[in-house]
């Protein structure tokens, strides 16, 4: 007699924690046609979705009023360890998101604001991983009762279930290895280890959908190493690459909290400052220009003479704007430093006329 089993098959339910209204009803709208889809705006409302029902998956914003969503997670551990933890959050809490990562176990992390494909996904290798476990359960709940009938089905079931756990495992694996990959490759310069190219689109484009909301002053400034050829001429590569990250680390020590800084290619800096006007930026960029012609970068035995031209664009609270134009502003206005004289500081401001400021 051949053994019967049972194939699961069902929408898994998705309970979604945002304090934003309006992302809990995109979602809704978006993914119910795949998930059975709950929503709560914090870690009370959601606790008690799992005190009255099952949810197999979970995807929650780091930040939350209160309760963060790394918390939330790490009570989901221990209440109800099945279920599949995902976590949305910002390019600026990427720290704080690893060490939850790391205490709840989390399954995968989505950057917000978040693509609908990736999104879709993660939630759907959440859902196969789930129900591939909850095979793998059945498979082992059938294997005892069918032990004592019949030696060579319980060989066959046994040889199944490791076949379970090797796909399992090396779809584990195979997810972490593109998660670690994907990050490094889109967020992370490898010299300096600032964000790049991609992650400073990211933040930016972020910042003016925020400053639609806020109407608030925001700046952009493109910072460029004067005379870098002449640096890779004497030095070479090596020393060129050692100015870098040298460079890197000064100016992280230049910018404030609130800043993002990253590099954008070659000897190429950005620096997005949020609520930021043309006296804001005035000071910022005269204590970066200032603190990199201060800071003495060596190489082996020699000294490298280092200094920075600066292109800062301002966008004024209650301007419209976009990121191509304070970007195009800010390029123009570095190019204008360069051409009359370096080691200055060139500003810019949306739609107004450039203002210029020598170091």
């Amino acid at each position: 007699m051949e053994p019967v089993f049972t194939v699961i098959r069902y929408k898994c339910s998705l309970l979604v924690v945002d304090d934003e209204p309006s992302i809990l009803d995109t979602l809704k709208i978006f993914l119910g046609s795949e998930f059975d889809v709950l929503t709560a705006d914090c870690a009370d409302s959601a606790q008690k979705h799992f005190a009255s029902r099952e949810i197999d998956i979970v995807l929650t914003d780091q930040k939350m009023p209160r309760v963060s969503g790394g918390q939330l997670l790490e009570w989901v551990k221990e209440h109800s360890p099945k279920t599949i933890r995902l976590m949305m959050t910002g390019f600026a809490e990427l720290e704080e998101t690893i060490n939850a990562i790391n205490k709840s176990q989390v399954f995968r992390f989505i950057l917000k604001p978040w693509n609908s494909d990736h999104l879709l996904e993660a939630l759907r290798t959440a859902a196969k991983t789930f129900v591939l476990e909850r095979s793998h359960e059945q498979l082992l709940d059938e294997l005892r009762q069918l032990n004592d009938r019949l030696r060579e089905m319980n060989l066959e079931l046994e040889n199944r279930v490791a076949e379970r756990t090797r796909a399992l495992e090396e779809a584990y694996h195979d997810l972490e290895h593109k998660n670690k990959m994907l990050e490094k490759l889109a967020l992370t310069d490898p010299l300096t280890n600032l964000p790049n190219r991609r992650a400073m689109d990211r933040l930016a484009e972020r910042e003016m959908r925020r400053r639609e909301r806020f109407a608030g002053a925001l700046a952009i400034a493109i910072i460029d190493v004067d005379h870098f050829k002449q640096i890779n001429d004497k030095h070479l590569l090596p020393g060129g690459d050692k100015v870098l990250i040298d460079l890197a680390r000064c100016l992280s020590h230049s910018v404030r909290t609130v800043d993002f800084l990253g590099r954008i290619g070659g000897e190429e800096f950005m620096v997005i400052a949020p609520e930021t006007d043309l006296e804001g930026a005035v000071v910022l960029a005269e204590r970066i220009r200032s603190t990199v012609e201060k800071t003495q970068f060596t190489y082996k035995a020699d000294v490298v003479d280092v200094r920075v031209s600066i292109g800062f664009a301002i966008a004024p609270a209650g301007i419209e704007t976009d990121f191509e134009t304070i970007k195009d502003l800010a390029a123009a206005a570095l190019s204008e430093a360069k051409k009359t004289g370096r080691n200055k500081c060139v500003f810019r401001i949306v739609p107004k006329l450039p203002f210029e400021r020598a170091g």
